[in-house]
C-alpha cells in the first residue's frame, strides 16, 4: 500500500512541474515512479528512498538537459509574434493612406496603414512592414530589387 504514497507523490510533483516548466519536479516525478515500483515489489521503504534518489538524479543529469535545450533551441535572438513580420512581404487588399486600410501578411488580412511619408498603397500593390502597432501593421512601398 506504500506504492500509492509514491504515487500521490509522482502526482503532485507533476502538477508542480505544470506550473515551473523546467524538468526538475518531473525528474523527482519519475523517481517517485520508480520507487511506487520498487514498493509494490515488497522493497523495505530504505531500499524505495535509494530507488527514488538514484532515478530522480540519473533523470535530472541525463534527461533534463537535451529537453531544455530542445525547448529553447530558439534562442534569445528568435523574433516572435509581431516582432517577426517586421520586414516581411504583404499585399495590399484595401488601399492603405495614413489612417486605415487592409493587407495580407503570411495568410491573414491585418489592418494596415501607411508609414509616415508613403504615399496611399493602392490595391493588389505589393508593401513592406515597417512595424507593428498593436494589431495594425504599419507599411510602406516595397523597395524595388535592382540586383536582378
Amino acid at each position: 500500500m506504500e506504492w500509492l504514497w509514491w504515487v500521490g507523490a509522482a502526482l503532485i510533483l507533476g502538477l508542480i512541474e505544470i506550473t515551473t516548466l523546467d524538468f526538475v519536479f518531473i525528474m523527482f516525478a519519475g523517481g517517485a515512479l520508480a520507487a511506487a515500483g520498487a514498493s509494490a515489489a515488497g522493497q523495505p521503504l530504505w531500499v524505495q528512498v535509494i530507488v527514488f534518489t538514484v532515478v530522480a538524479t540519473i533523470l535530472l543529469l541525463t534527461l533534463r538537459p537535451p529537453l531544455k535545450r530542445y525547448l529553447s533551441r530558439g534562442g534569445p535572438g528568435t523574433l516572435t509574434n509581431a516582432e517577426a513580420h517586421v520586414g516581411r512581404t504583404a499585399s495590399v487588399v484595401e488601399e492603405v493612406t495614413d489612417m486605415s486600410g487592409l493587407v495580407k501578411l503570411m495568410g491573414e488580412v491585418w489592418t494596415a496603414r501607411a508609414a509616415e511619408g508613403s504615399p496611399p498603397l493602392a490595391q493588389g500593390s505589393t508593401v513592406q512592414v515597417v512595424r507593428i502597432d498593436g494589431a495594425t501593421a504599419v507599411v510602406a512601398p516595397k523597395p524595388v530589387d535592382h540586383s536582378a
